[in-house]
């Protein structure tokens, strides 16, 4: 966050701090306005002449943007740089599609950016009118999450072996019933056990309980008496074996381990997909969408709402009560035992 608040002109700067202090966003969500804002100024300043022609894009700076600038974008100055991001950008010079302009989602969430700081900056009196107030979202494909199916889940908790066993059992033992964050998760202390529940510490530093099943339960206790065969120097929960906090890089090359041993594709599941494994099967298990919701740290429902997709059997036995369900039946099967009929 400091080298944010360096490069950050005041304009900026005063925007992310806003949102860091009264907001009370993460630093990485911070950090990510600062890298919205500063790729849309950087365009704007090509797209003016402001730099000299020919200047690499990643090398110019945003320092000098100041509030007579941000003043005089104009909603074609917004609808040229999506179009820039979506047709021109080169997304990772290491991508095997160069050429491939940003996704939808990606376009949506920088939309976003600017939407929220020109709302601030009317609303702190910096601006008397916002010139993006009339700007849309775009569209973006909703795709259903990917999840293990209830046998997947078991195969992949039966998998596990080897030299950290208990650990990496206990961890997917977690995602797959408590449907935690993977960040979430290497943020957990030993402090934040009780009992049958724990304390999580999810997005905007905003505390929940998630209660602990016996499985769970279980699962810990057996992690933490191998954890306290050789004790660490730290408060962390879950320890590499160099006894340090573990990291999100290592828990998700256990996952993907883990994966692979139980005979899964490890290039379609992630640790997040097993987050969106535990909701899936909590919600064919009953579970409604509001508690859903409360339990995976969502603050708009809509976010839970995605998962709705489960096979629900009651939907399915409501549609089997219809005092139509089986019209036709009898016709089908009399064509079926002779076509020509």
């Amino acid at each position: 966050m400091l080298k944010t608040r360096i490069d950050a002109p005041p304009v900026i700067k005063d925007f992310l701090v806003y949102h860091e202090t009264i907001k009370n966003h993460s630093p990485k969500t911070v950090h990510e306005y600062y890298l919205d804002l500063r790729n849309f100024f950087r365009f704007l300043k090509q797209k003016r002449g402001m730099v000299p022609a020919g200047t690499d894009i990643e090398e110019i700076g945003i320092e000098d943007v100041d509030l007579a600038l941000v003043k005089s974008v104009t909603l074609s100055d917004v609808y040229d740089y999506l179009y820039y991001m979506g047709h021109d950008r080169v997304v990772s010079h290491n991508s095997r599609n160069v050429e491939q302009g940003a996704s939808s989602t990606t376009m949506a969430r920088k939309v976003a950016t600017l939407r929220s700081y020109y709302k601030y900056l009317t609303k702190t009196n910096k601006l008397e009118e916002n010139p993006l107030r009339d700007l849309d979202t775009p569209k973006t494909r909703k795709s259903l999450p990917r999840y293990l199916t209830l046998d997947e889940a078991k195969a992949l908790l039966s998998s596990v072996d080897g030299k950290n066993r208990e650990r990496d059992y206990c961890i997917l033992m977690l995602f797959l019933n408590c449907g935690i964050r993977i960040s979430e998760l290497v943020g957990l202390n030993l402090t934040d056990i009780r009992q049958d529940s724990l304390r999580v510490l999810g997005k905007g530093n905003k505390e929940r309980v998630v209660f602990l099943n016996d499985a769970c339960v279980k699962a810990i206790n057996d992690y933490l008496k191998v954890r306290a065969a050789s004790p660490a120097d730290t408060s962390a929960l879950f320890i590499t074996s160099r006894r340090s906090r573990i990291s999100t890089a290592a828990v998700h090359s256990l996952v993907k381990k883990h994966l692979t041993v139980a005979g899964l594709d490890s290039s379609r599941y992630s640790a997040h997909k097993l987050r969106h494994t535990a909701a899936t099967l909590m919600l064919h298990g009953g579970v409604d969408v509001r508690t859903l919701q409360e339990l995976l740290g969502h603050e708009n429902l809509n976010t839970t709402q995605i998962y709705t997709h489960v096979e629900n059997e009651s939907l399915r036995k409501a549609a089997l009560m219809s005092p139509l369900s089986d019209f036709g039946a009898e016709n089908t099967t009399e064509k079926e035992k002779d076509p020509d009929a």
